[in-house]
């Protein structure tokens, strides 16, 4: 009997004193080494971040393993609520986190059948083992569980636990939260989801995977949905009205994609906020992003990109293009295509030439220009396009051409760039320097110029390499008085609860050019007039509808690699890139003009059609003056004509007369000189321009129609020799023939005739001569006459000529004796070249 009673008092004491002792010894060893209740709720919660365009449209979610969007318990409505408490946890406002009768329960039933498949896991339990534990069915995991689901009780509100759990829990396919579900399965955000909906959705934690709508157990999905509008009716939740509702409603899901708009431009995005805030934050921050894009515009670039870039590849095998535009009031990006498709592999689509360094061709020669503008130059300047050796650059000479293989003569800045000539824009290159054009184009945002060593006279049509979003954004700012806005696809940045992270400030434009070189560039680049002796159609693709103002540039690089097209009006500058992505040359012929203009016109053409016409303001210090047209200087009374041009006040107005016009022999004559007098590579294309144009040569300056000074004598005497070369056939096969005419108060002693500096003759007048065969290659060459007088007085004449095999025509018969023709007259009418039509530059 002893024995007995000590027995069921061990028992007694075992059962009510040392298990009570140990499970609190043991609770408190875990509640010392868990996280605790405040831990849990204020952790750090993957959360997908979300890309929006500038009117608060989705554009792509980006998410880690977790796709989640955190929502306050006010956004999920009271029977989403009750659907999970009906089928999770009927007790849920009865336990401190843990229910008695269903652990015993579920034991029961796991030491009935000898596994451990049955749970009994609150909504506070199952929120504590989503968040920080594991889903291993040990007794020591479960026992932590139940030692943080107490915590947890005891520190917050069911309202709060409640929203841990709503915002916690799987919903299968990376789906965390219900706010993530709703939207991913049904489309709309939880606070406007159906009884019905709200039931499925209800049904999916208990087995995501299993129970999954795409799965093969989806009508298991559909008789649990049923078991939880059962059990939400038992309840009191419901009545049997709302469930035949229910039952009746077709519950829909649709398919889980991950949909994403302007591709191109939201991984831009991302590169950012992975730059500025970290990898994860990217990804898991929960920020919401509004972005500057408009996206009528994104879908205005894309179509029209893919309808010209399918053209392009069939007519110039140009396969990809790029857009951007960009509001050059604010920097912000309005629209971005970085290729014709993003999910066209064979093609590297996903590649966005839009930020990629490309050689821009002539579109970069306006850096160049407005460099010249700052440094005394004009629009209204004098340039001299002939044909010029710029020296040895790598393993030949440098002799730039212009596109359509002619050249001009003496043309003003103005034509030079708007009609996009290659022989002026590397004079102006080689005359403001490298490095400070470089200067201008780096102040101006291009930020790829980083090796100044390799760059030469090239670099003006091209020869860098540039960004085609940077490039848009400074001829933006050309228009824009000069002033740069740091290019941002950011309106603003926000976390999940609203709270300010990041806001566009928009007064940090930098003044990057002066306003008045701005503009005068920017007067050029819409100054239609002066590119039509290149453009004869008024109306062609850099002109836009109702004579709106728009200021363009073209660019095309060597092989055709590379076509540009990049203007911009005062609210939008656009640019468009066209070629391929591996570098491949398109179709001959196919430059900006014809593949990248069109698409530039049509974008920005529809973009602007319903927008106030806008003019460029000038900005103070922009005067109009009467200038010689010739010259661009200031005209004297033997200006013939005079033009009215725009000058800087700061910058360039003229301050020298005109002294291209001379008043010689009761009469008005012409000069020519180089633009580097003293240079003989600069001096003599300028010469044998002016010989071929009726122009004679003294003391470095090319004069027109009339006899000229004797350069030996000094005293400024006229020479009383007239000289006239006639040479058959100017273009030829060897041998030349040539005869020398001349007249002269004073007799003839010597004729030397030179060709490139060697000696071919002593000739006499009026006598027909033969060059050597054999002697010169293919090519062009220059004949130098120089004819002296017993007196002293010498004359020198230089004629042109271009070496090809053809076969001569007949030689003319020479003038008669004593019947002298003006100095540099060309007798035979054989042009030395006759080009074909420009076509674009």
């Amino acid at each position: 009997m002893k024995k007995t009673r000590k027995i069921l008092l061990f028992l007694l004491l075992f059962f009510a004193v040392i298990i009570p002792a140990a499970i609190i010894a043991v609770f408190l060893y875990y509640s010392a080494t868990l996280p605790g209740a405040d831990a849990l709720v204020s952790r750090d919660v993957p959360e997908s971040t979300k890309i929006y365009d500038r009117h608060g449209t989705l554009l792509y979610e980006f998410h880690g393993d977790a796709k989640r969007t955190i929502v306050s318990l006010r956004e999920i409505p009271l029977m989403v609520r009750q659907a999970a408490i009906a089928i999770e946890d009927k007790n849920f406002y009865k336990h401190m986190g843990f229910d008695m009768e269903g652990i015993a329960r579920a034991s029961y039933i796991n030491w009935k059948t000898g596994d451990k498949t049955q749970g009994a896991s609150t909504i506070t339990q199952q929120f504590v083992r989503n968040a920080v534990l594991t889903r291993e069915k040990t007794w020591r995991r479960k026992f932590k569980e139940l030692v943080l689901a107490f915590n947890l009780e005891v520190k917050y509100p069911k309202e709060k636990i409640l929203e841990l759990y709503f915002n916690e829990i799987p919903y299968g396919s990376n789906l965390y939260g219900i706010q993530a579900a709703s939207q991913a399965y049904f489309g709309k955000p939880a606070r406007d989801l159906s009884l019905a909906q709200a039931a499925h959705l209800a049904a999916l934690p208990k087995a995501p995977t299993y129970y999954s709508p795409y799965g093969p157990h989806s009508d298991e999905l559909k008789t649990r949905a049923l078991l939880v509008l059962r059990k939400m009716q038992e309840q009191g939740f419901i009545n049997q009205s709302q469930v035949d509702e229910a039952r009746a409603e077709k519950v829909v899901f649709q398919k889980i994609s991950a949909p994403i708009i302007a591709p191109h431009f939201v991984f831009y995005v991302q590169d950012i906020l992975r730059e500025k805030y970290g990898e994860k934050a990217a990804r898991e921050g929960g920020m919401r992003v509004r972005t500057t894009l408009d996206l009528n515009l994104q879908r205005l670039a894309e179509e029209t990109v893919l309808k010209h870039s399918l053209a392009n590849e069939k007519n110039w095998r140009g396969k990809n293009a790029a857009l951007v535009a960009v509001d050059p009031r604010t920097g912000e990006v309005l629209a971005m295509v970085g290729g014709r498709d993003y999910f066209e592999k064979e093609n590297d689509g996903e590649v966005n030439v839009a930020l990629r360094p490309r050689q821009p061709g002539s579109s970069f020669k306006p850096y160049v220009y407005a460099t010249a503008f700052k440094e005394g130059l004009s629009p209204g300047s004098l340039v001299m396009d002939v044909p010029t050796n710029f020296g040895r650059y790598g393993s030949r000479d440098y002799v730039p051409q212009n596109y359509s293989k002619r050249n001009y003569g003496p043309i003003s800045i103005r034509q030079a760039l708007q009609g996009s000539l290659n022989v002026p824009a590397v004079k102006t290159l080689m005359l403001v320097g490298i490095n400070d054009a470089v200067d201008t184009a780096e102040s101006m945002g291009l930020s790829t110029l980083t090796n100044r060593s390799r760059y030469g006279p090239a670099l003006v049509l091209g020869g860098a390499e540039v960004k085609l979003l940077e490039h848009t954004a400074a001829f933006g700012a050309f228009g824009a008085g000069g002033k740069l806005y740091e290019t941002t696809p950011i309106l603003e940045i926000t976390d999940h609860s609203g709270k300010i992270i990041e806001v566009l400030n928009r007064d940090k434009g930098r003044q990057a050019i002066h306003p008045q070189i701005a503009y005068q560039i920017t007067n050029v680049l819409s100054d239609n007039e002066a590119r039509m002796f290149i453009f004869s159609n008024r109306k062609n693709k850099l002109t836009l509808p109702d004579g709106r103002p728009v200021a363009v540039k073209t660019g095309t690089t060597q092989e055709f690699r590379d076509a540009w097209t990049v203007g911009y009006t005062p609210s939008i500058s656009v640019g468009v890139w066209v070629g391929n992505n591996d570098n491949a040359p398109m179709r001959y012929g196919a430059d900006g003009l014809y593949v990248a203009a069109p698409i530039w016109n049509e974008f920005i053409s529809r973009a602007l059609q319903d927008t106030p016409v806008e003019i460029f303001t000038r900005p103070p210090g922009i005067v109009e003056l009467a200038v010689d047209k010739l010259s661009g200087k200031l005209p004297t009374s033997n200006t013939p004509q005079t033009k009215t041009e725009i000058f800087a006040l700061d910058f360039n107005v003229p301050v020298t007369e005109d002294d291209f016009h001379i008043a010689r022999n009761g009469r008005v004559v012409s000069i020519l000189r180089s633009e580097k007098p003293g240079d003989p590579a600069w001096d003599e294309p300028v010469r044998a321009y002016a010989i071929a144009h009726g122009y004679g040569f003294s003391n470095g300056t090319y004069i027109a129609n009339e006899p000229v000074e004797n350069a030996d004598l000094g005293g400024g005497e006229e020479s009383d020799i007239s000289v006239n070369v006639r040479v058959s056939p100017r273009i030829s096969a060897v041998p030349w023939s040539f005869a020398v005419q001349t007249a002269s108060i004073f007799p003839v002693s010597q004729i030397i005739v030179k060709v490139d500096e060697q000696t071919e003759t002593t000739a006499n007048a009026n006598e027909i001569y033969h060059v050597s065969q054999n002697r010169y290659a293919d090519g062009m060459h220059f004949m130098t006459v120089e004819v002296t007088t017993d007196q002293g007085q010498k004359q020198t004449t230089i004629i042109p000529l271009e070496f090809a095999l053809q076969s001569p025509p007949p030689l003319p018969a020479p003038s008669p004796a004593g019947a002298p023709t003006p100095v540099g007259t060309i007798v035979d009418n054989n042009p030395i070249y006759t080009p074909p039509d420009p076509t674009a530059p």
